[in-house]
């Protein structure tokens, strides 16, 4: 645990925003160092001008059968919480259509308060346009989030810890994506450079695993047949006071990360629990996303060390 405080409260005061090239460089040389330090050799990939990212990569991506992933680029400051509830697919679209309603209402209020004084009615749809425009630009190149504690700092701690807690198997590699908030770019270029070798790899990436007791573990509808991958996870992630896992195999669950680019793959988050809403995360682009639970990052690690060998030697 004073390994994961330490690690915590240097990303938090050193790294707490990833936003710009200038602070991405300096995290990834950091995080080359560390990745050293637990005896993994890695290296960045870059993919490209017109693609922008720049992955960190450590082990053997042309032999691994699994690769442990988390995002290590942060977001822009919302007008509103980013609302994530996984297992409740309806309360999640319900309020994005909203919010994405009224920040169209308010754009057409101010093109509405333009034009009708100087009664130029013309003017309201290009306003209008305009508005809406300038209102997604600052949604995606705004102002950075200064707090980004449980997105993704939990993320790329949980897959650091892990890397200490695992033994190197050429089976297994790290890897560490840019640009997630630019619709998945670095898993999408990781993906395009090398589809034939992860195009049957399992991927199970860390996101928002920091705020909240409860642990969903969501394999993709490809990995739900994969009967070895469910008996491992069961056996490697057992229920304590702290910690409270749930592998969520039935049903429809919905999380947008970078793990959908890839067929076979396990989601893993952390969620605070409301009745008559479900689990839900808190919280995200905002000030106040600032809980980053060590008891959640400790248990991943260890649950990795138990689930690598049940599952890779099955």
């Amino acid at each position: 645990m004073e390994q994961v405080e330490r690690l915590k409260k240097y990303l938090l005061t050193v790294h707490p925003v990833r936003k710009t090239a200038g602070q991405k460089a300096e995290f990834r040389q950091w995080l080359l160092g560390e990745l050293k330090r637990s005896g993994w050799k890695a290296c960045e990939e870059s993919y490209g001008r017109f693609n922008g990212s720049v992955n960190v990569v450590a082990g053997d991506p042309d032999r691994a059968r699994v690769f442990l992933c988390a995002h290590y680029d942060t977001a822009t400051r919302s007008l509103f919480p980013n609302f994530v509830s996984p297992t409740n697919v309806a309360a999640h679209v319900a309020y994005h259509l909203a919010a994405a309603v009224f920040l169209a209402a308010l754009a057409f209020v101010a093109s509405l308060a333009v034009s009708f004084p100087l009664n130029k009615p013309e003017l309201m749809l290009p306003l209008f346009l305009i508005l809406a425009v300038a209102t997604l630009w600052v949604l995606a190149y705004g102002p950075a989030c200064q707090n980004n504690a449980n997105s993704n700092t939990s993320g790329v701690l949980a897959l650091l810890r892990t890397a200490k807690a695992i033994r190197h198997d050429n089976r297994v590699c790290l890897v560490f994506f840019d640009n997630h908030n630019r619709n998945f770019l670095g898993a999408s270029a990781f993906r395009k450079k090398r589809f034939d070798q992860t195009d049957g790899a399992l991927f199970i990436n860390f996101d928002c695993v920091g705020d909240g007791e409860h642990l969903l573990l969501m394999p993709s509808k490809q990995s739900r047949w994969d009967a070895e991958l469910l008996e491992a996870v069961q056996a490697a992630f057992e229920d304590t006071e702290a910690v409270h896992p749930r592998l969520l195999d039935k049903g429809l669950q919905y999380y947008p990360s970078d793990h959908r680019r890839f067929k076979q793959n396990l989601a893993v988050c952390a969620c605070r629990h409301l009745a008559g809403l479900g689990y839900y995360i808190p919280w995200l682009g905002t000030r106040r996303d600032v809980t980053l639970r060590e008891e959640n990052i400790a248990y991943i690690a260890q649950g990795m060390a138990r689930f690598l060998p049940l599952y890779l030697e099955k």
